[in-house]
């Protein structure tokens, strides 16, 4: 919808635990991040160094915006009463 924002930012979690969990839990985190600007890269045709910057920090976006970024394909407007109660 016109009206919708969206938001991307690294994956983020909280952690506990003795330090090899930590660790662990660390690692995982910078596995999905790499995973996740990949996807971005390819899906939005923007290079891997920027998609990373954008992921440091909220990153919010308006509909237009995510339509640009090419995050989202389109946006989808409601339709109009009398186009809902036609299609009855």
């Amino acid at each position: 919808l016109p009206s919708s924002r969206i938001l991307i930012h690294q994956p983020w979690g909280g952690v506990a635990g003795q330090a090899a969990d930590i660790g662990i839990q660390a690692r995982e985190i910078v596995r999905i991040k790499k995973l996740i600007i990949q996807y971005f890269a390819r899906h939005t045709e923007k290079n891997e160094d920027m998609i990373a910057q954008d992921l440091e920090r909220d990153y919010y976006m308006s509909a237009d915006e995510a339509v640009e970024y090419k995050l989202v394909d389109k946006i989808l407007e409601r339709p109009k009463n009398n186009e809902q109660t036609s299609k009855k």
